[in-house]
């Protein structure tokens, strides 16, 4: 599946190393490339399970993430809860077969896909997974085709689904649809090109390459195909892609959370309308209790508008000044993420009170293999 894409040396001034993605477009791929025409429930729920653990980035998370744990221990996951958590780790590869094209569609066209998931295709990706971490025991007949795990496995999916995203759609929803608005604008003013440089500074458009700085080295050559760029809400790091290049190419990519669209808005939406996103997120973070400046750094260090006041005067609640635009030198991550450290309960949760790690072993190397591309 996709690649996490962060360099496997994760550690503090990684992302000013000159690694790269850069994806190669031929006229025929111009003319294809679009975007996606709503929010991808399937990358959503992929990425909304990774942020169940803590990771870099992932402040105004903290209080979806004290909500959402405790339903999921209740949603009658617990069978399947240490394989949904082990095929979606927050650092390195992830399997392909998670996201099939066909999620655009809509979550059961994408949970049939998932189903109807050839053999090969299940043995390669948990092949390549269980090469950088142990997979509990139902990932065996996973692997093998098994039509009872793979139903139990997509009813997992599916429940996970209405406790994280569900609750959460007209956020997710509103979030999106205001980055295709801006998308289509810059389509409608100059072409498919004006819509690639849209993205700056996330990634760069230049002679037929568009290259997303920061994310492992990798080429993709389209090859005629075009490209599908898919805004994500619970998207932090950076653009993700595929790490099988035979896949239809995909480019994930993170939009903008504006005060009234943040994950469990509260008070802090106010806030953050008056002093900005990352600056309300601190606060309401510190509320439960002191941190130094290193133990806010490692979550807040990705995140946009980095200290943005809102403008003079500007009404609270929607000001637009927390939006969550990554900064120049933010690093885009494909699927390769941060090793979350800090205990964890059998389960791969947190313990209760515990959403943020200790910034110890966060620059620890990511187990991406060299050449992974599903890393996110």
């Amino acid at each position: 599946m996709p690649d996490n894409g962060r360099p496997e040396q994760a550690g503090p001034g990684w992302h000013r190393r000159s690694r790269i993605l850069r994806i190669y477009f031929t006229a025929d791929d111009i003319a294809r490339t679009r975007l996606a025409p709503a929010l991808d429930p399937l990358w959503e729920l992929v990425l909304a399970l990774q942020m169940l653990r803590p990771q870099r980035g992932d402040l105004l998370f903290g209080a979806w993430r004290r909500n959402a744990v405790p339903h999921m221990r209740q949603a009658r996951l617990a069978e399947m809860l240490p394989l949904l958590l082990a095929l979606t780790p927050t650092i390195g590869y992830f399997p392909d077969f998670l996201n099939p094209a066909d999620s655009i569609r809509g979550l059961d066209h994408g949970l049939e896909a998932i189903r109807t998931t050839p053999v090969r295709r299940l043995a390669a990706d948990l092949g390549k997974l269980s090469a950088t971490k142990p997979l509990p025991p139902r990932a065996r007949p996973l692997a093998a085709g098994d039509p009872a795990t793979l139903i139990s496995l997509t009813d997992a999916l599916a429940r996970s689904f209405d406790v994280l995203v569900t609750p959460h759609r007209r956020a997710l929803e509103a979030a999106v649809g205001r980055d295709r608005q801006a998308r289509a604008h810059a389509l409608a003013v100059g072409g498919v090109e004006e819509l690639l440089r849209s993205f700056r500074p996330m990634m760069s458009w230049s002679a037929g390459e568009l290259a997303v700085p920061g994310h492992r080295d990798q080429e993709l050559h389209l090859d005629g195909r075009g490209l599908l760029l898919i805004p994500a809400y619970f998207c932090v790091g950076g653009p993700l892609t595929m790490f099988d290049p035979e896949l239809p190419p995909v480019l994930v990519y993170p939009v903008e959370r504006d005060p009234d669209v943040l994950p469990m808005r509260t008070e802090t939406a106010s806030l953050a309308a008056l002093m900005g996103t990352t600056r309300a997120a601190a606060l309401a973070a510190l509320r439960h209790g002191p941190l130094t400046t290193t133990e806010l750094a490692p979550h807040a260090e990705h995140l946009p508008g980095l200290g943005q006041p809102a403008p003079h005067g500007a009404p609270a609640g929607r000001a637009g000044a927390g939006a969550s635009r990554p900064p120049p030198d933010a690093p885009p991550a494909h699927r390769a993420r941060l090793r979350p450290a800090g205990r964890q309960e059998p389960n791969g949760f947190p313990p209760a009170g515990q959403d943020r790690p200790p910034p110890a072993r966060r620059g620890e190397p990511s187990p991406v293999t060299p050449g992974g591309s599903n890393s996110r």
